[in-house]
């Protein structure tokens, strides 16, 4: 049954009624075309979603060069994924969530945001080394929770910083 076609069925009362079938094709599609034209716009929270996505991407990209090359030593697969990866996040935030290819190069892109992420490197092991100084017998579960909440504050500093001073 499409949604331009209604079934008639006899009524309680009345005698007959219509079912709705639903919200039409076009109403989805409506709907799928205002989200996806508000997540290609530059509103914050929009910018936001996708950092996120492409942060999501490159972790995955990250993981997989990891695990790639394990053999020559975790190390090595540490630093050659974390280089890769961000290379891959500073080109795609130039590219889609800042659309900036016109107004940064790939050059600058990576020296900037590189050097953001390197900050960011700093930032987090020392706040890491100060937990753990402060408070050596904190559970793994707590330790998790407090690297995690760690990394989104500096995810979210380092996005602040891109849109504001990079891109």
């Amino acid at each position: 049954m499409t949604a331009l076609q209604t079934t008639t069925r006899p009524g309680l009362l009345s005698g007959a009624y219509t079912a709705w079938a639903g919200p039409s094709p076009i109403q989805r599609t409506d709907h799928r075309t205002r989200l996806m034209h508000y997540l290609r716009g530059d509103h914050i929270l929009a910018q936001l979603i996708r950092f996120a996505l492409v942060g999501g991407a490159s972790n995955i990209a990250y993981l997989l060069l990891f695990l790639a090359i394990h053999g020559t030593g975790p190390l090595i697969a540490n630093i050659a994924g974390s280089i890769v990866s961000t290379m891959i996040a500073n080109e795609l935030h130039r590219r889609l969530t800042f659309r900036a290819t016109t107004r940064v190069t790939w050059f600058t892109a990576q020296w900037e945001g590189g050097g953001l992420a390197v900050l960011g490197l700093l930032a987090t092991t020392a706040a890491l080394a100060a937990l753990d100084f402060c408070a050596p017998g904190l559970g793994e579960l707590t330790q998790a929770t407090a690297v995690l909440t760690l990394m989104a504050a500096i995810g979210g500093l380092r996005f602040l910083a891109l849109r504001g001073f990079v891109f």
